[in-house]
């Protein structure tokens, strides 16, 4: 039996405006500290960096001058986030509430970003789910199963809709968080059989290193660089920690070697291990699963 996900009802601050809780996202002054770029300021979206890594990640950006698209689902924690930007006092940031389990939401985040902005210097694919220890296979609204839809499909939607701002701010990147890795079966790509919550969630991060070795070429014609990578071994995070595991490591590192790949031109079509170069499992590297995955994605993301 499968449980489907319910959309999660919306929950505003006191400040969020009337026009604002009409929306899927939170425009612009909806939340104290937000504030729009500057001419000649980085832009970089970040999705989940109302938590853990993202939310590290965002407020490092930030203090090093960017201009930061805080995502998340929950508004209180973006007005946490924003807060603590607006006290350091060298970048700016704004908020989009969206929920990525819905691929209408995300059309709504992209559409939204696509309306605010002109540009788009880096896109980071960090929000991401994780239920391991989870007996029952968990189903979006969309009918897809979770892992697969948040940590890989949604990502990939953005990359789509995104991808004219990208071309605008080339030379650009594009980040993919991803983490160890199993192979796809696309004879059960939403993992109804034999359901396992660590599998399904390991061929969504395999998705995810596919997807930048697959799009590395064509992006590259535009001057777009995309990448993939595994921040570290069980980070010190609110996700690490809710799924019952020890953590081996500190959400600072993750957080350095994403912003590694964010600041550096480190080539294109790559995998790292944390800082390091490293090898993806070897059905990353088959162009014959590339080109399936890609058909499938637009199949399940882009097309009507």
């Amino acid at each position: 039996m499968n449980a489907t996900i319910d959309q999660a009802p919306f929950r505003f601050g006191e400040l969020v405006t009337a026009l604002a809780a009409a929306t899927l996202f939170l425009s612009s002054a909806a939340i104290p500290g937000e504030t729009g770029p500057s001419p000649g300021q980085r832009i970089v979206l970040v999705t989940g960096s109302t938590g853990g890594l993202g939310r590290e990640t965002a407020l490092a950006l930030a203090a090093a001058g960017d201009h930061v698209i805080v995502h998340g689902r929950d508004v209180e924690r973006a007005e946490e986030v924003l807060a603590a930007i607006r006290a350091d006092g060298n970048g700016t940031a704004s908020f989009y509430r969206a929920d990525l389990a819905s691929l209408a939401e995300t059309r709504e985040l992209a559409e939204a970003i696509l309306a605010d902005y002109d540009r788009l210097d880096v896109l980071v694919n960090n929000a991401g789910v994780f239920l391991p220890h989870q007996d029952e296979r968990q189903v979006t609204g969309d009918g897809y199963e979770l892992h697969f839809q948040v940590n890989y499909l949604s990502g990939y939607l953005l990359v789509d809709m995104l991808r004219p701002l990208l071309v605008k701010s080339a030379p650009s990147r594009i980040v993919n968080v991803a983490s160890g890795q199993r192979p796809i079966d696309f004879d059960d790509l939403m993992s109804e059989q034999d359901y396992s919550g660590i599998d399904a969630y390991m061929r969504s991060k395999n998705a995810q290193v596919m997807m930048a070795f697959a799009m590395a070429d064509e992006l590259g014609d535009e001057d777009i660089t995309i990448n993939a990578m595994h921040p570290s071994s069980f980070m010190n995070t609110d996700m690490v920690l809710e799924a019952g595991f020890e953590p081996q490591s500190s959400v600072e590192t993750g957080r350095d070697a994403l912003l590694r790949l964010i600041n550096e031109d480190v080539g294109t079509g790559k995998f790292f291990n944390v800082f390091q170069e490293a090898d993806a499992i070897p059905e990353a590297y088959d162009a014959k699963a590339q080109e399936r995955l890609l058909a499938v994605s637009e199949e399940l993301a882009v097309r009507p």
